[in-house]
């Protein structure tokens, strides 16, 4: 949103040298927003909404990918190293090793996808195999992300090379075609829209349905009011107002994207998306303990958890560094 607003500023109104910075209001209006959509009953209404995401994914990603090709193609490959960026007075070996962990925590967090894979699973109907039909659901989106994580990545970094941004769409500035990266950064903001509530979802039904069973008799938490053919519930919207302001006060005084996002997938990676589902496919498929394929999944458990708890620790130490270097409220893009 910044990214458009500081176009606008460039093109339509003071050219290149002004100063467009842009503070956090945006934040404020992404609140706003995400305050409404957060209204929505509960998970299985969200399809629409999912669609639409997945269809900016698709558009914002081809377009990074198209812009790399070009940038390859008009000025050639980016100066790039088999190691990544090279050791430098401000860039020392061991800032390196940090920001390598912080790294694998930012990859950690793209597998957030697989707690989600519960609720899918709770809206199939059963005329067909669980379990045939979770294999196309997963199989198909898994391999469609990897393919455009992976082209974004290398072509990405062979158009920028070493300099290359952590939002590569940054990259390619306000200079023409400015209006395709416009498109692209809406593509953006609708897609986080529709992450927002996919990831919040879940959790707020969880707690909902907790505290209904807990206060069954409590007409604030149990009592419907029909509004415009629209269930409305003063519990839902009290609390789930709450946790966007909460979340969003928290990125206001933390505006640190990077960080957050590896610190979150260092925390969920492993014991959701390893740990869980290795114990549980262990139990129902009866796999005898200390067996060959026991032990290559314990192994397999093992190294995740070092992926994440080093990850955990970059992450950590990005944020620390990040702290002491900021205003709260006070971020500018």
């Amino acid at each position: 949103m910044a990214a458009i607003k500081k176009s606008n500023c460039f093109f339509h109104k003071h050219g290149h040298k002004a100063d467009c910075r842009v503070h956090n209001t945006f934040m404020v209006i992404f609140a706003i927003i995400q305050i409404i959509l957060s209204q929505v009953p509960n998970f299985h209404k969200l399809s629409p909404l999912s669609v639409v995401a997945a269809i900016m994914s698709f558009t914002y990603s081809s377009i990074g990918i198209g812009l790399s090709i070009a940038k390859i193609a008009g000025e050639g490959i980016g100066k790039t190293t088999l190691t990544g960026k090279p050791l430098s007075k401000d860039f020392t070996s061991m800032e390196k090793m940090w920001t390598t962990f912080s790294a694998l925590g930012d990859v950690a967090f793209a597998y957030l996808f697989c707690f989600i894979l519960i609720e899918i699973q709770d809206t199939l109907k059963s005329s067909l195999p669980e379990n045939k039909q979770m294999k196309k659901a997963t199989a198909t989106p898994i391999l469609a992300s990897t393919v455009f994580y992976m082209l974004c990545g290398m072509l990405g970094y062979a158009a920028f090379g070493n300099d290359a941004p952590g939002n590569f769409l940054t990259g390619f500035g306000f200079y023409d075609p400015f209006w395709l990266i416009d498109i692209a950064n809406i593509c953006i903001v609708v897609h986080l829209l529709g992450a927002y509530q996919v990831l919040a979802q879940p959790f707020f039904g969880f707690v909902e349905s907790w505290s209904k069973e807990k206060w069954p008799q409590n007409k604030f938490v149990t009592k419907e009011f029909s509004i415009w053919r629209f269930n409305f519930n003063i519990f839902r919207f009290v609390r789930r107002t709450i946790y966007v302001i909460v979340t969003t006060i928290i990125a206001m005084i933390f505006p640190f994207f990077n960080d957050f996002v590896g610190l979150l997938g260092a925390g969920t990676f492993w014991p959701l998306s390893v740990y869980f589902p290795i114990a549980m496919h262990i139990s129902q498929a009866r796999i005898r303990k200390y067996s060959f394929t026991w032990i290559w999944m314990q192994i397999l458990s093992l190294g995740c958890l070092l992926v994440s708890l080093v990850a955990a620790v970059g992450s950590t130490r990005g944020l620390i560094t990040s702290v002491q270097t900021f205003k709260p409220f006070q971020s500018v893009s």
